[in-house]
């Protein structure tokens, strides 16, 4: 049996953050788009704990400062996201430049 070393923990990240650069960069409705920042935000996470567990470091801490963040984040967005389909009754990425108008 192979022991998980945190090169594992580092290759599942990359996959990770992967999906989640292909999610934002093709996707046209928000509320994928802000489940793929969510992705790449837990690959940070997940780069942060492996290098903290490899080293020794504070890791944790740093990843729970980026949990808040993505909480905060993902509360923000989905607020605009309501705001925005009350408005327009889409959640189209091609219509949010109508925002600024």
């Amino acid at each position: 049996m192979v022991p998980i070393t945190p090169i594992h923990y580092l290759i599942l990240a990359a996959a990770l953050f992967a999906l989640g650069t292909i999610g934002v960069l093709t996707r046209r409705n928000v509320v994928i788009v802000l489940m793929s920042i969510e992705l790449i935000l837990n690959a940070v996470n997940l780069n942060l704990v492996a290098f903290s567990r490899l080293w020794g470091l504070n890791g944790q801490v740093f990843a729970i400062f980026v949990i808040t963040d993505a909480a905060a984040e993902a509360a923000v967005g989905l607020g605009i996201l309501i705001a925005f389909f009350r408005n327009r009754e889409t959640v189209n990425m091609d219509e949010v430049d109508l925002l600024k108008w």
